[in-house]
């Protein structure tokens, strides 16, 4: 009787096991990417509102009404988890379509949610929490604007044209064949809300032009929609400004001005560029070490659902932010909800305009849809699983980004596990060893000059990783004295400016359920009286916990301890130790703030304030930023302040975190020609923390134990088979263990 309970049992648990899978697999569409057909289908929908006088994207006149960015709406919380937990149909896909309406007497960007897909019939004005409303100075540029900038700078560069090729050795922006001009913008585009003024400065177009300024910059105002009234507010050049080209052009005629000449570089010695110089000991005939899989993948696709070692989720690339996963559940169990980026900031100084104005918001430069090609071998393993992102952004068709994205498993050549179980006598007990792979959900973004490496990693062991790696280019600004304050000279006439990069992701926790709390933990030292020698002290550490019950308790502010442990928990639910299941969240970070709490541009990147915050979920608080906040960050559309600011309650609620990670950079010769990936890779993990009974790497086959026999011969126990492949060894496993002296 007992053997038909265990078996019922087992019986019902498979049941649950395979229906909750099969619920994970029906929701996963839910957060999928639009496709092209849904996208042209928004497309063809909202042109045929004659009321909205739609025209393409790229028509040469600014005041237009066009669709700028399209990407999926995704579905309230509640919504979703009824297809995720209970099988039910899954809510009607939607889009979100931003509009500017730039042909009519007040121009304004608006919102609106298109549904329902793959055939809309329908659209709603979206807002944003509290019905903000969107300047339209604030929209990102586009091609069109560009245009016309590059317009006025042929027009500039025109009157500049001796002064322009005089200083470069023969540079110019027009009618330069292989000696060019071009330029980089800066943002944000003014000082105060309402205004489109931007700082552009000129450089040689040569392979890694971001690091060949010339000590050429131009305020150009670009607010009016008719560019012919666009003017030209401030030159600097050569440490000086002037107020307009002809009083630049004057005082560099008349000797008032000295004049620059910059050194020539030919592409032998171009110090920007990829191309080997220099001594290298590394053999080049031979091909370095490669990844392999000698029996194929151990993990598999199914559109946007991938399964992996007890790991599932549902993953997107969102074309305003990046990189996102859903319903993120190890062996059934949901661990989060959704892990996503927000937003990346790179906050600069200098003593050039350029440079004093640079604060990159880059949501703001759509930085989701700058995810390009990956390249096998180099961004990802040649064994990777590539897949196609498509995006709809200052576009009139949807644009196919292929292979940029990319998923693989790799070694991580280091145990998960080892023990070396001595006998102390030139023997050993036992060996036990687990091999550590894991797998990667890949891709990047490389907006303007630097490239980040958007890493999602998910562990046997129940942990997952969320990191980005920073290289490309510096941004540098022309050299002056002063700007060794602000900097670091990198070559003659080039300064690298020093820049925090801050990342921030959102991390919706549901352990064990949605009804969470969270506490931190920290360790006290407490001094008593040895029990086993009276005349003697013990001083020890003792675990300190809080429950922080509010939402401002529970926001920490960069400049403060930050506590040892942060712990997020089911208060409901006990492992078989009677310990709350949790996970925490543990950093990998040197992340400091930017700006002073409430300086101008600060009120806009306000989560940068906190290494972490903790907010109750709501659907009205979807984002941390938005792409308008770039152009205006004084009067941000999205104002993270707002989440906490009413200090919810947060015991026994849907919480969400909010994690801050970045790093300092103060650049340095060895950034030319890049910046590399070691030392400047930050993010966090999310541990189990008494979530399990165990450690659930033990259900992995790969484990290898050798003791030894009693014929002093190793006995190996291995789950796998004996030889791994001829790619890798056609040689079985073998261990001695032994050791003695020589």
């Amino acid at each position: 009787m007992k053997a038909l309970c265990m078996l019922h049992l087992a019986c019902l648990i498979g049941f649950s096991a395979a229906r909750t899978r099969e619920w994970a697999h029906h929701g996963a569409p839910m957060f999928a990417d639009l496709t092209v057909q849904e996208m042209k289908a928004v497309r063809s929908y909202l042109h045929g509102i004659p009321e909205m006088k739609l025209t393409d994207a790229r028509s040469k006149t600014m005041e237009r009404n066009s669709i700028l960015l399209m990407e999926l709406h995704l579905p309230k919380k509640h919504e979703a988890l009824r297809a995720l937990d209970r099988g039910q149909a899954r809510p009607p896909r939607q889009a979100r379509v931003i509009i500017q309406f730039g042909n009519q007497t007040t121009p304004n960007i608006t919102e609106y949610i298109v549904g329902p897909l793959p055939s809309p019939k329908s659209h709603e004005v979206r807002t944003f929490k509290g019905k903000k409303p969107v300047q339209f100075e604030s929209r990102p540029i586009t091609i069109v604007e560009y245009d016309h900038i590059e317009n006025l700078l042929k027009r500039i560069a025109t009157q500049a044209y001796k002064l322009l090729f005089e200083t470069t050795g023969g540079f110019s922006y027009t009618n330069c064949s292989n000696r060019c001009l071009t330029f980089s913008d800066i943002a944000p585009r003014g000082l105060d809300p309402g205004e489109r003024r931007s700082w552009i400065m000129l450089q040689k177009f040569v392979e890694g032009y971001f690091i060949h300024p010339i000590g050429f910059e131009v305020l150009v105002n670009h607010r009016d929609l008719d560019p012919e009234k666009w003017t030209v507010e401030k030159i600097w050049y050569n440490s000086m400004y002037f107020d307009s080209v002809e009083e630049l052009i004057e005082k560099y005629e008349s000797g008032e001005v000295e004049k620059l000449k910059l050194p020539d570089h030919n592409d032998e010695d171009l110090y920007s560029t990829y191309i080997p110089r220099g001594h290298s000991n590394t053999p080049t005939n031979i091909h370095g070490p490669k990844l392999v899989e000698p029996q194929g993948h151990r993990y598999s696709i199914d559109r946007n659902f991938v399964e992996y070692a007890g790991w599932s989720f549902a993953y997107r690339v969102r074309s305003s932010a990046g990189l996102q996963v859903f319903d993120l559940r190890f062996n059934g169990e949901r661990i989060a909800y959704e892990i996503s980026l927000q937003e990346a900031i790179a906050f600069y100084a200098g003593d050039t305009p350029a440079a004093m104005q640079t604060k990159y918001i880059d949501a703001g430069w759509a930085m989701g849809t700058s995810t390009y090609e990956l390249a096998p071998g180099i961004d990802c393993p040649e064994i990777a699983s590539f897949v196609d992102l498509y995006h709809y952004f200052d576009t009139d068709k949807p644009t196919r980004h292929k292979n940029a994205l990319c998923i693989f498993e790799m070694t991580t050549a280091m145990p998960l596990r080892r023990h070396f179980d001595s006998n102390f006598q030139g023997g050993y007990n036992f060996f036990g060893g687990l091999e550590n792979t894991v797998l990667v959900l890949r891709t990047t973004s490389t907006v303007y000059n630097y490239d980040y490496i958007w890493d999602f990693l998910f562990y046997p062991n129940g942990v997952m990783e969320v990191k980005v790696s920073a290289t490309g280019y510096i941004h540098a600004t022309f050299f002056t004295p002063n700007g060794l304050h602000y900097g670091t000279k990198v070559y003659d006439y080039v300064l690298g400016n020093l820049h925090t990069h801050l990342i921030h992701y959102k991390v919706d926790l549901d352990i064990a359920g949605r009804d969470n709390s969270f506490e931190t933990i920290d360790l006290k030292y407490v001094n008593f009286t040895n029990p086993w020698s009276p005349n003697h002290f013990i001083v020890q550490s003792k675990l300190h916990r809080t429950e922080h019950k509010t939402e401002r308790s529970a926001a920490f502010r960069f400049g403060k301890k930050f506590p040892r442990y942060v712990h997020f928990y089911n208060p409901s639910e006990k492992n078989k130790w009677g310990h709350q299941k949790g996970y925490r969240i543990q950093f990998n970070s040197h992340a400091h703030s930017v700006l002073p709490k409430g300086w101008r541009e600060e009120v806009g990147i306000s989560w940068s304030r906190y290494p972490l915050a903790v907010t109750r979920h709501r659907d009205s608080e979807a984002t941390s930023s938005s792409i308008f906040t770039q152009n205006d960050p004084w009067e941000p559309a999205v104002s993270f302040e707002d989440y906490i600011r009413n200090n919810e309650n947060i015991v026994n609620q849907d919480l969400v975190a909010w994690v801050t990670v970045g790093f300092l950079h103060v650049p340095h010769s060895e950034d030319i020609p890049n910046t590399a990936t070691p030392g400047n890779a930050v993010g966090f993990f999310l541990r189990p923390f008494n979530f399990f009974n165990e450690d659930p790497s033990l259900a992995s086959k790969s484990t290898v134990i050798v003791r030894p026999g009693q014929d002093g011969k190793p006995k190996v126990q291995r789950w796998t088979p004996e030889v791994v492949g001829h790619c890798v060894t056609d040689k079985p496993f073998f261990y001695n263990g032994t050791y003695a002296g020589v």
